[in-house]
């Protein structure tokens, strides 16, 4: 994200801290697209919002490169952002409605993807914008000849115009084509009307619900919120805290969120074949378990390189599982709806904005402690307690239900 803020603050004369607000810009529109992608799947054909909301974000990557204008560039990134909130929302409620409890490995492999695109994204894009300019040469005085004759010259800006450099055109484009070949598949298979099973499949579990429906999602929402967030501020901050306190060189540090993504992918491809034979349940303790030793040793042996090399592969490849079978393992218990599916979703993405800011200020006021990693430790121990919990509140409804069936039977043989 880093590269790309840079080339496009460049490709709007502006300096990075200018285009603070697309953070707030990007969380905003995503929440507001979950949300109402979490009400349309009830009621509309899942195909047919994948596919009108990947068109949208077709519209948004044609035009980004064109955005000379800070503002525009702001509300095009947000109106982005809210046509992925309904994709990332229906996607999981689709692979739901399609195979229910039994689409694990289905589950963990939409998942096996993301990862995935995190983890060639950034080669990809460096291959295709080529050397970018240093960040050190986007400081404040560098714009402020710049923003000194914004004034004089915001009437003959234009909004819109092509991008100085072409390469950002191009991958821009290629991505939006790509994704537009893959929109009209779902349009295709809307028109032939193969998305029926999807509906009768969805309404023949709509009787399927736990007991403490909204107690569960409360704390699924929490589960997600510590979990997303946790995953975002470790990458977030490893570079600085890998440099600053362990005294890394750049280019030793920034192998670190390699290593962590690609363990990461790896580890969440080898879970579609592990998902066929373990319980999510399963999957999750020992994502708890991994998480819990690393993060340990990371708090006690803070300065050492070794153990930040070894303790971060160990930790991606523990966290790589545990949101798809989280997903999967409230399925066991009750149907997941498109309103279900964005209360955590958006669980998630508060998390993502939530915890790196706070873990940011504390890091602040505490340069000399190892801020991060007590934020991951105390973060880990929290969705480790938090999930026992959880299981026992899914469980009860099923121990009630079976006490009744045993008391029914008794009755109909006394009699």
């Amino acid at each position: 994200m880093s590269i790309a803020i840079l080339i496009l603050a460049t490709n709007v004369n502006r300096n990075i801290s200018s285009l603070s607000l697309i953070f707030v810009g990007q969380a905003s529109g995503f929440l507001c697209g979950s949300m109402i992608g979490g009400v349309l799947f009830d009621f509309v054909n899942h195909v047919l919002i994948l596919g009108v909301s990947m068109l949208a974000t077709i519209v948004g990557l044609y035009l980004i490169p064109f955005c000379k204008n800070t503002a525009l560039l702001i509300v095009v990134i947000s109106l982005f952002e809210a046509a992925v909130g309904p994709i990332d929302t229906g996607e999981n409620v689709v692979i739901l409605a399609l195979w229910g409890d039994k689409g694990r490995p289905h589950m963990q492999a939409l998942h096996f993807s993301f990862a995935l695109g995190a983890f060639l994204a950034p080669l990809l894009a460096k291959l295709a914008l080529g050397p970018t300019v240093s960040a050190d040469n986007h400081t404040e005085p560098d714009f402020l000849p710049a923003a000194l004759n914004a004034s004089s010259e915001a009437a003959s800006d234009p909004l819109l115009a092509a991008p100085h450099d072409m390469n950002l055109l191009w991958a821009y484009a290629s991505i939006g084509t790509y994704i537009l070949v893959v929109s009209l598949l779902f349009f295709a298979l809307f028109c032939m009307k193969s998305s029926r099973q999807t509906k009768s499949t969805a309404s023949a579990q709509q009787s399927r619900r736990a007991q403490y429906y909204k107690a569960l999602l409360c704390l699924l929402f929490l589960f997600f919120f510590f979990y997303v967030g946790l995953q975002v501020t470790y990458t977030s901050y490893l570079f600085s805290f890998a440099t600053t306190h362990v005294g890394m060189d750049e280019r030793e540090a920034a192998g670190l969120n390699s290593i962590f993504w690609g363990a990461f992918a790896a580890c969440r491809g080898l879970a579609i074949l592990f998902a066929a034979c373990l319980c999510p349940a399963t999957m999750i303790v020992l994502s708890n378990v991994g998480s819990l030793a690393s993060c340990l040793c990371l708090v006690l042996f803070d300065r050492s390189p070794l153990c930040l090399w070894i303790a971060t592969s160990v930790y991606g490849a523990s966290m790589a599982t545990m949101f798809p079978s989280g997903v999967s393992w409230v399925e066991q218990y009750t149907t997941v709806s498109g309103k279900s599916a964005a209360f955590f979703l958006i669980g998630g993405t508060l998390g993502d904005m939530a915890i790196p800011a706070v873990t940011g200020i504390l890091q602040g006021q505490f340069p000399d402690l190892p801020v991060l990693m007590y934020t991951c430790l105390d973060s880990v121990i929290f969705t480790a307690i938090l999930f026992p919990v959880m299981c026992k509140l899914a469980t009860l409804p099923l121990g009630h239900q079976q006490k009744g069936q045993k008391r029914v039977r008794g009755r109909k043989l006394k009699s």
